[in-house]
């Protein structure tokens, strides 16, 4: 099922990036696709827009009024095509793929580190200086503390995993030793 949400999301995704890329409003874009998201997650109206029963155009209207000045035309005109093809529940994965999209072509790589101990901000910003060497791109770091690493760090950018953990050697020696 996440393989068909995403094959349905992503001509969404990319329409409206380009949209966003041709009139310059990559933020506006973002911040209107990540307020339909909210809605969408919303338990309570999420059962409304599930209902077969609850008509579109009421559903439409209910939307944007809730929305009120937070989406404009364009935004409104997307619901609407949203509202009458049944594509709501997709919004949460069409928010990821415009994400990847516009940090893409801001040339911006958002980069996740685990570390043993809680990283300073000299720290994040010794290792975002390293990554940018590496792969050209402004990074943006979201740190967190796992003390099973024992010692070290473990960056996972994209679809690369540098894994500099004292647990992640202990693995790959257990493994090379066949233990």
């Amino acid at each position: 099922m996440a393989g068909d949400i995403s094959t349905i999301a992503r001509p969404y995704a990319e329409a409206v990036f380009a949209r966003a890329s041709e009139s310059d409003k990559l933020d506006i874009w973002a911040d209107q696709l990540s307020l339909l998201a909210g809605l969408v997650s919303e338990p309570s109206l999420h059962r409304v827009i599930t209902d077969p029963l609850f008509g579109r155009a009421k559903l439409t209207d209910l939307l944007i009024e809730i929305c009120g000045d937070n989406l404009d035309d364009e935004g409104r005109n997307l619901l609407k095509l949203l509202v009458q093809n049944d594509r709501l529940p997709v919004v949460p994965e069409m928010v990821e793929v415009y994400q990847k999209l516009k940090d893409e072509s801001q040339q911006m790589l958002k980069v996740h580190v685990t570390s043993a101990f809680a990283l300073k901000p000299a720290q994040e910003k010794s290792i975002a200086d390293a990554l940018k060497a590496r792969f050209g791109r402004e990074i943006i770091i979201t740190s967190e503390k796992d003390p099973e690493l024992i010692g070290g760090i473990h960056i996972r950018a994209g679809d690369t995993v540098i894994d500099g953990s004292v647990s992640g050697r202990l693995r790959q020696l257990s493994n090379e030793l066949g233990i």
